[in-house]
């Protein structure tokens, strides 16, 4: 098994690394999706009506607990070919953020917290980590923008207490646990930033230009967002209270871990590959006729010409054999025949040595009175048929 396990790992190493990814160049769009981690927020002031409570709960702190939601993101952006993006983003967080508490002489808890929206606009700055590897492309990058935080929150099941008299509470009231309730419903703006640390994983085999996205995402906004409410309260002889409130929140911060796709429009198709090479195709042979005298296997001075031209341009050519092929009329026997065809192809081959060809290049052959150029029946002298073909292949 660990040998087994050995031999993979050097044919790993021993594969050759392919072409790295392509870089993003100009327009792309981009989508994520996923879960939203709130950290506690806290409440760094809970005001209530003075003028009801004689200051009663003034400036009251406290904390919202974190929770896991939703966050989403959209985002056009431009790449300029060296691993620097620049894009703008929208987004989107939801959570419902757990109980108050820790509260100054309050006990937020049951039934209480904040339930809280976040609709960003940001500018981010990002780089690719392009060659590191053809299958993966890390990044990094950070943003800045706004945000609007929508916060509906609500404390009650407070502890009982009593309040001294005020101008619009002229007797002293005594409120008992579960009879003051405040809570309010607004929308607030904030400055906000964010880190950003993912990886892509190109999909060319799928569609040129398509990368699978996963990044974390650390999204933070200022403090100080205050949200008014009210409050409402029964004291234990029945009497109704009602008083404007508000809340003074801390930062938000929220870790996002987000699955997307990317696209790069733009992007061509990967070249196919290259088309074999072609074949080249054979030079057709060259053929040289020498003819003889009835009966005779001498050459004449025209054959020795035509074999000196033979010779000549087996030099111009680049060949792999050169064939001599000896031939006969049908004047004679049939075993006459085939060895004067052969004595006439060793004159020519002979006559070929003389003229510079290596003899281990020429091969020699009889064929008798068969394969007739002029064909004719038996026992006819033609002098056409009483012939040499000299082949250069």
């Amino acid at each position: 098994m660990q040998l087994r396990s050995a031999l993979l790992a050097a044919t790993v190493l021993a594969t050759p690394v392919v072409a790295s990814a392509q870089p993003v160049t100009g327009l792309y769009v981009g989508l994520g999706v996923g879960p939203n981690f709130t950290q506690q927020t806290n409440i760094n002031g809970l005001s209530l009506g003075n003028a009801v409570f004689n200051n009663a709960f003034l400036n009251t702190n406290g904390n919202v607990k974190g929770s896991a939601g939703i966050a989403s993101v959209l985002s056009v952006g431009w790449g300029f070919g060296n691993g620097l993006r620049a894009e703008v983003e929208g987004n989107f967080r939801s959570n419902d953020n757990g109980g108050f508490s820790n509260g100054n002489g309050l006990n937020f808890g049951v039934g209480g917290g904040s339930t809280e929206q976040k609709y960003g606009a940001m500018v981010n700055l990002l780089y690719d980590f392009n060659g590191l590897s053809p299958w993966i492309v890390p990044y990094i990058g950070a943003g800045v923008g706004y945000v609007g935080i929508n916060e509906k929150w609500k404390a009650y099941n407070l502890n009982s207490l009593t309040v001294g008299a005020g101008l619009l509470n002229p007797a002293a009231q005594t409120f008992s646990s579960g009879n003051i309730r405040v809570g309010g419903h607004s929308t607030e703006g904030s400055f906000a930033y964010q880190a950003i640390v993912g990886a892509a994983f190109p999909l060319p085999q799928i569609i040129p230009g398509l990368a699978l996205t996963t990044e974390y995402r650390f999204f933070g906004s200022s403090a100080n967002r205050t949200y008014t409410g009210a409050l409402a309260a029964v004291s234990t002889t029945g009497n109704v209270f009602g008083a404007p409130a508000s809340a003074r929140f801390g930062a938000s911060y929220n870790h996002s871990i987000l699955i997307g796709l990317r696209y790069n429009f733009g992007v061509a198709p990967p070249p196919p590959p290259p088309a074999p090479a072609p074949v080249p195709a054979q030079a057709p042979a060259r053929s040289y006729l020498v003819f003889f005298d009835w009966d005779k296997a001498t050459l004449t001075d025209r054959a020795r010409q035509i074999i000196r031209e033979a010779a000549d341009n087996s030099t111009k050519v680049q060949y792999t054999r050169i064939e001599v092929n000896g031939y006969t009329d049908t004047s004679g026997t049939p075993q006459y025949n085939m060895g004067l065809s052969i004595r006439r192809a060793k004159a020519v081959q002979a006559e070929l040595v003389k003229d510079g060809v290596p003899p281990q290049a020429i091969a020699i052959q009889g064929f008798g009175e068969t394969h007739l150029l002029v064909p004719t029946g038996p026992g006819v002298r033609e002098p056409q048929n009483r012939r040499v073909e000299i082949i250069i292949r």
